[in-house]
């Protein structure tokens, strides 16, 4: 008998991973659309939907111009009358544009009609920092987001959740807004050929540990499990959370890992004042604040505007060498 093997799945970049997602969905969901600028004929700023308009059509893969208040507000409309919008902002910074119809209506019209009606509507954009495109296109800006009720924020880092989540934000009857760090785009790796939908609502540990608690999420993940590598060597055992969901947060693994190692940093693009890091040091603080063997720290970017010259953009945003000295610091071994 001749034994069957199969083959293994091929690589794939984190761009083809969210484009299968996009793909998937059109297939399933006659209701599905995207819309945004440069989607279309050009394929997306970031490549992601390129091949789109011509497999789906103009009608599925929409161009948009340049009124991200405009076209996040027709998805809004296409939404609550019983379509499942796919809205693509370019950056997280030209979604600010729009940030009336996500705040002003998009979070608000369930509480504000009285569960009469929902947005189901996921908006797509890029964010952070890393490929010089200096201050107006590279912040993350995605805890300013995760300060809204009424709204799900993901933060897919690894090839499955950019595969994923997608397709499970479309389910959601109320607004998803799904962040996607540049620098994760050319990422490759090898992605099962069963992947599905994945659970948005939990956190996930990436590397287990005893000794410190590593919270982070996005294009900061990589950064931390290689700082976690790094304090290998000296015998310091790092956990390694990737938050996944940062609205609603996952506090019950959290906690549980904080209670385990007894200390904590936590690593976020964004910058330091009132930031989601802030949210989160605090929420340990209330809930774990007897669990705890020391202060938690927390890495940000520089409280710069992201500078272009690639040697201070690098500086301005979380490194691997600074996630280590912050690790040993709150270890009293700096």
């Amino acid at each position: 008998m001749t034994e069957t093997v199969q083959a293994a799945p091929a690589e794939i970049t984190y761009r083809e991973a969210v484009r299968e997602a996009i793909r998937d969905a059109l297939h399933r969901d006659a209701r599905v659309f995207l819309v945004g600028e440069d989607v279309g004929r050009y394929g997306g700023c970031y490549a992601v939907t390129k091949g789109l308009q011509a497999e789906f059509g103009p009608e599925r893969i929409r161009d948009a111009p340049l009124s991200e208040s405009g076209f996040t507000g027709a998805g809004i409309g296409a939404a609550m009358a019983g379509m499942r919008p796919i809205v693509e902002l370019m950056t997280v910074n030209f979604s600010l544009l729009a940030l009336d119809q996500i705040l002003n209506t998009a979070a608000t019209v369930r509480h504000m009609s009285g569960n009469q009606f929902g947005v189901p509507l996921v908006i797509r954009m890029a964010t952070g920092a890393g490929r010089q495109l200096a201050a107006q296109h590279s912040h993350s800006l995605e805890g300013w987001y995760a300060h809204i009720p009424g709204i799900k924020v993901l933060a897919p880092a690894t090839l499955e959740d950019a595969r994923g989540m997608l397709w499970t934000a479309l389910q959601d009857p109320d607004p998803v807004l799904i962040f996607e760090n540049v620098m994760l785009y050319n990422m490759t790796g090898r992605l099962a050929s069963d992947a599905g939908p994945v659970d948005i609502g939990k956190a996930a540990i990436r590397r287990a540990g005893t000794d410190i608690s590593l919270i982070t999420y996005g294009g900061s993940l990589w950064k931390t499990l290689d700082a976690a590598a790094e304090l290998a060597k000296e015998n310091i055992d790092a956990e390694v959370i990737d938050l996944r969901t940062l609205r609603p947060l996952d506090d019950a693994t959290i906690m549980a890992s904080v209670k385990k190692t007894r200390r904590a940093v936590i690593v976020d693009e964004g910058w330091r004042s009132g930031s989601l890091s802030a949210e989160i040091c605090m929420r340990i603080v209330e809930q774990s604040f007897w669990d705890l063997d020391g202060p938690v720290g927390r890495v940000c970017s520089e409280e710069v505007p992201i500078p272009y010259p690639r040697h201070l953009e690098n500086a301005a945003i979380p490194q691997m060498p600074k996630i280590v000295a912050a690790a040993k610091s709150a270890l009293g071994r700096a």
